[in-house]
């Protein structure tokens, strides 16, 4: 099996490339399913409804979220009743929406997605390492294909939830913070890693964000209103093949830039 993630899509900028690129990469790579982290896909913060449909049309077969999954009040009409679209499932009981769900590809074999936020530099949330066991628990007996994207800051955070889950699921993906790492590789137990995956959105910026107004804020230490930047755009992703075991054959960092006219 073939699984294409798309690191975190920023603004228009971002849904753009995946409307140019996105079909032509999968038939490329012969990818069998797609997912990518759209929790910055609305204006550089949260996603509404269109959004999420335009996203899904262009080719992506689960959205996972982050910390700002409820930017944009609006998720809340769709959220529960859209199994396509997760939020961290380390928030507590009863908030809207699912950390996890299972999907069929090709209307054949079995993959579960699951969406976790780390703690260090975000809010508090419920234990990733802990949440992450409940799930497994569950999820074991359905299936060997498990992909985790883990929303996180700390490096070190990530990588100790990599070699907590190593041998227990497919991939543990970074994201949240827009920079691909160089650290793609696959763990001593057939788990595929890396730190960060990185961002789908305007290269010549910040994270995606203007850098003038970025460096303004920096400098002046004065309220800005950031703005998704504008001009080239990169697709950040990784290229993930597992065998019939669900253990990592390979992990193919991709990234590809679209220029500006």
């Amino acid at each position: 099996m073939r699984v294409l993630f798309i690191g975190d899509i920023v603004g228009k900028p971002g849904r753009d490339i995946l409307r140019q690129q996105l079909r032509n990469i999968q038939e490329k790579f012969k990818i069998n399913f797609t997912i990518a982290n759209g929790e910055n896909a609305a204006g550089g913060a949260g996603i509404n409804k269109k959004i999420f449909e335009e996203i899904s049309n262009y080719g992506v077969d689960v959205v996972t979220m982050g910390n700002h999954v409820w930017d944009k009040k609006e998720i809340l009409d769709f959220i529960d009743n859209e199994p396509r679209l997760l939020r961290p499932a380390n928030y507590p009981p009863n908030v809207p929406g699912r950390g996890w769900n299972i999907y069929t590809v090709n209307n054949e074999k079995k993959i579960v997605v699951v969406n976790l936020s780390g703690r260090v530099y975000l809010p508090s949330l419920d234990c990733p390492f802990q949440t992450a066991d409940r799930i497994f628990s569950e999820v074991k007996a359905l299936t060997s294909y498990i992909i985790l994207d883990f929303h996180a800051e700390a490096t070190s955070e990530k990588q100790a939830l990599g070699w907590y889950l190593d041998g227990r699921v497919s991939a543990v993906l970074g994201t949240h913070t827009h920079i691909q790492t160089a650290d793609a590789r696959i763990l001593n137990r057939g788990t595929a890693y890396i730190t960060d995956v990185g961002m789908t959105g305007p290269r010549d910026s910040v994270l995606g964000v203007d850098k003038d107004l970025v460096i303004k804020k920096f400098t002046t230490h004065m309220p800005v209103r950031f703005e998704v930047a504008r001009g080239d755009i990169q697709l950040n992703a990784v290229i993930l093949e597992f065998n019939d075991k669900g253990q990592a054959v390979s992990i193919y960092p991709f990234q590809s830039i679209q220029e500006s006219i």
